[in-house]
């Protein structure tokens, strides 16, 4: 199946500054700065691409959100290009970045043969880890994640979030192939075994190494057992889909076949019956949900949760094209293909004007577009899609 990129594209190249992509090229809010995560995503779909314009400002991100790194190890949210100052985050700081940022710099190695940043920003990397460590906080391997404390940043999610521990069990991976470090590798293959004891829920072995922790016991017996689990936290297991880290799941190639191909037909199933994106979390959270008043709060300048919208239900087109990418990885062509026309279906829309839109997300069940438009990570999202179908890879050392 032949894809149309150039609109993808067209829109990284309006994004592109000496500085990095911008988030979008609305001139709203902050959406103006180069955000780690949404630079590092839309950086990796540019290399995918094979557009050499598009090298020099993925190599721009990189030196962008390594030189802005605070003397800790953590990286900022975004920093203006206008002013050089560097936001590490409002009420609390983005665990996720660490990782993208590493990984988006490893990748570049990888994907160019050039390693003279990898080589340049190795310091860099090492204090990343190490700060990624010391969050365990218990040194049992899994990263204590706050709220708000990733790229969901108005959901509810806290505690042990997967999407966090697999972006570093990839960082650990990458990074222990790239610069010849068994202990990195040891360690990624350690958070491995407890990931997957701990986050898919079924009967264990008698034999099997105890849960986490003892809650996780009774906590445990009503979570879903068809994809992987969101996270958990001293008080709950988390029962809602998480997109982004099934996704991750799939392309890391966690877990047993078996697992795998319980998540492909539970993905299956849920786009046949939605016939558009899916969520980026489901099912929504509504007023007769106890997690609602938790989220009614959490935001900054106005609520955007409400059922079926943003973090809550919401359809982001950046996730459904990681979904995509895993996909095909996981020889599901025709699955991957469908998801990937509706991706494009999603992103032609724009009430403002005949040019492609690329919203930051959708409606869950209008499929209205909600948010800013002509974010350079939803282009992003559809890019990693057609490059996969292309035969295009990201590197996963252990898949």
């Amino acid at each position: 199946m032949t894809f149309q990129s150039e609109p993808a594209l067209e829109l990284l190249r309006r994004a592109a500054t000496p500085y990095g992509f911008v988030a979008s090229v609305q001139d709203v809010s902050n959406y103006q700065r180069i955000w780690t995560r949404d630079g590092v995503i839309t950086g990796l779909a540019a290399l995918l691409s094979g557009d050499d314009h598009l090298l020099a400002a993925t190599e721009a991100t990189l030196r962008t959100i390594f030189g802005a790194q605070h003397p800790v190890g953590f990286f900022a949210s975004n920093v203006d290009p206008r002013t050089g100052q560097a936001s590490y985050g409002g009420n609390c700081g983005r665990v996720d970045n660490v990782s993208w940022a590493i990984i988006g710099l490893l990748q570049h190695a990888h994907l160019t043969g050039s390693t003279t940043l990898a080589d340049t920003y190795q310091p860099q990397v090492e204090r990343g880890l190490t700060v990624l460590e010391a969050w365990e906080f218990n040194g049992k391997h899994l990263v204590y994640v706050p709220q708000s404390g990733d790229w969901a940043d108005e959901y509810v999610q806290h505690g042990y979030v997967l999407y966090d521990q697999l972006l570093r069990v990839w960082t650990l991976e990458l990074a222990g192939h790239h610069y010849q470090r068994p202990e990195w590798l040891t360690k990624a293959a350690t958070i491995r075994q407890v990931l997957e004891r701990n986050y898919w829920n079924e009967d264990a072995a008698p034999d099997a190494e105890p849960l986490y922790a003892p809650n996780l016991v009774h906590q445990r017996q009503a979570a879903p057992r068809t994809f992987w689990l969101m996270g958990f936290n001293p008080a709950r297991v988390y029962g809602q889909f998480d997109l982004a880290a099934n996704a991750l799941a799939l392309l890391l190639n966690l877990g047993p076949a078996p697992q795998q191909a319980t998540l492909l037909a539970y993905l299956h199933e849920q786009l046949q019956q939605r016939q558009f994106l899916l969520p980026a979390f489901a099912p929504a959270l509504t007023p007769e949900d106890g997690l609602m008043a938790e989220l009614t709060d959490n935001y900054a300048y106005e609520f955007r949760n409400r059922p079926h919208e943003f973090h809550n239900g919401g359809l982001w087109p950046v996730w459904n094209g990681w979904l995509a990418a895993a996909l095909h990885q996981h020889g599901q062509p025709a699955l991957a293909d469908q998801l990937t026309g509706l991706l494009h279906t999603a992103n032609q829309q724009n009430p403002a004007g005949p040019a492609w839109g690329f919203y930051e997300n959708f409606h869950g069940l209008t499929h209205a577009p909600i948010g800013v438009p002509y974010c350079t990570w939803s282009a992003a999202g559809q890019l990693l899609a057609e490059a996969y179908a292309g035969g295009g890879r990201l590197f996963f050392p252990s898949s």
